[in-house]
């Protein structure tokens, strides 16, 4: 991979994680929850979940890059489509907000390893990005295990530092947003956030 599209890579990365979906919430109600004293197990659910999914994800991917470009448009749509629908979910669900907080408050570090990983692993708003973003990264012409590689590790690295920026932010400011008022409009604006994503995605071509 050349310095030009990692940097690439690097920042659509971080432009990803940054943007809240399904994994940054929980990081935050389990944060908001507990405290800062949770945030290593919820991290270390995110880079489990995250090594998984991009692992996964790839090594379909490549299978996906090596046949027709109509294949890549039908799984371009599909996740363009998913992303839509969870944004949708997420808006829809933000008046339930404080109640999900409470019901977290009782868990476990294990639970929370667990949840993170689990919520990681399915989340659409990664696969989406493995699935429609990654190919243009691809240098086609050079080994792409190699690529893949160093796309794995960044993107597991960043999203660890991410979640935990998040969580321990979350743990500080705690007394000062778990009001049901916040919550929903952290969740509301999660959602917009994948709908943009998947508005973006539609509009991708195949490298």
């Amino acid at each position: 991979m050349s310095p030009e599209l990692f940097l690439s890579f690097l920042i659509a990365t971080a432009i990803l994680l940054a943007t809240p979906g399904p994994t940054i919430l929980l990081v935050l109600s389990y944060a908001l929850a507990q405290g800062r004293g949770v945030a290593l197990a919820v991290v270390a659910g995110v880079m489990f979940g995250d090594l998984l999914a991009m692992t996964a994800t790839l090594l379909g991917l490549g299978v996906i890059l090596a046949t027709s470009a109509l294949l890549f448009t039908v799984m371009k749509w599909a996740g363009a489509l998913y992303l839509a629908w969870m944004g949708w979910q997420m808006i829809r669900s933000a008046g339930t907000a404080s109640v999900d907080l409470a019901d977290i408050s009782s868990r476990s570090h294990q639970a929370a390893f667990r949840d993170s990983a689990l919520v990681t692993l399915l989340n659409p708003k990664s696969i989406g990005f493995f699935i429609a973003f990654v190919p243009q990264f691809i240098d086609t012409g050079a080994p792409v295990g190699p690529q893949f590689t160093v796309m794995i590790a960044t993107f597991v690295g960043l999203g660890g530092a991410n979640a935990l920026a998040y969580a321990l932010l979350a743990g500080h400011l705690r007394r000062h947003i778990t009001r049901p008022l916040i919550l929903a409009r952290l969740r509301r604006g999660g959602g917009c956030a994948l709908i943009a994503m998947a508005a973006l995605t539609a509009t991708l071509r195949r490298a």
